[in-house]
């Protein structure tokens, strides 16, 4: 026996009717191409470049407020429109765009130094040529290293990425000549104070180390010496408070007269 099939014609008309309805697609809108003028600039609405007296291009003046902080080691304002380029610093994201702007063919980066406490690379970029460089491209280079004395937290742990980085920046910000320090450049400075005094210490030829050898055999105290350079009249000897804070000049000098004693 066959069996009949139904069909609702409310529901079939209901289908006919949304798949015949059109798809509406979003407006698209086609980006805006950076084309250069004859000058090297790229000529778009939305980059508004600035230029020194010279007619040079003030690349610092191009750096967005939004890539700017506040140096922590240095100063506790946050306002950072009242802050000299000192106690300012520049994030990467702000380098990227200007090295952007600026235009380049390549970058290459050279491992120079690779262990597991210490890694070191230059980063070699080649820029378009523009006004500023007679228009003729220029090879410019840099190098830097990262430690686990001139990092903090995390990075300690991914020296190569902190040393690429760090070298991409400087390269970056030497070549526009920008004053301004990455924040990937900044490591700890208790740590680099604390590496730089346990390496006077450890190293016998530091002419620190080698005066106060020479004191101790002589049974000369630092207060000793520090009367008699102020007696002499030598410059702010009032305000040495340690053997270190002696100028290496006067140290090579001093170390040649108590041997003498």
């Amino acid at each position: 026996m066959e069996k009949s099939i139904s069909i609702n014609s409310t529901s079939l008309q209901s289908d006919t009717t949304y798949s015949a309805k059109e798809e509406v697609l979003p407006k698209v809108i086609p980006p805006k191409l950076f084309n250069r003028n004859k000058f090297g600039l790229i000529e778009n609405d939305n980059i508004n470049y600035q230029f020194n007296e010279d007619g040079s291009i003030n690349w610092r003046a191009m750096i967005k407020t939004q890539y700017l902080v506040p140096n922590r080691q240095r100063t506790q304002q946050t306002d950072v429109s009242k802050l000299e380029d000192k106690d300012l610093l520049i994030l990467l994201g702000g380098i990227k765009e200007l090295a952007q702007i600026r235009g380049f063919t390549s970058v290459e980066y050279n491992v120079v130094s690779a262990a597991d406490n210490y890694f070191a690379t230059s980063c070699k970029i080649t820029w378009l040529a523009n006004y500023e460089t007679e228009n003729r491209p220029v090879v410019f280079e840099a190098l830097a290293d990262a430690s686990l004395v001139n990092t903090k937290d995390f990075a300690r742990y991914f020296l190569a990425a902190i040393a690429e980085n760090r070298a991409f920046v400087r390269c970056v910000r030497n070549f526009l000549k920008i004053n301004i320090v990455s924040q990937e450049e900044l490591g700890d400075a208790k740590l680099g104070l604390v590496a730089k005094e346990d390496s006077e210490k450890e190293n016998p030829m530091n002419p620190t180390a080698l005066l106060e050898k020479v004191m101790e055999e002589k049974g000369i105290t630092f207060e000793t010496l520090k009367k008699k350079l102020v007696k002499e009249k030598f410059s702010d000897a009032e305000s040495f408070n340690y053997v270190k804070d002696i100028p290496k000049s006067k140290v090579f000098e001093l170390i040649e007269r108590l041997k003498k004693v």
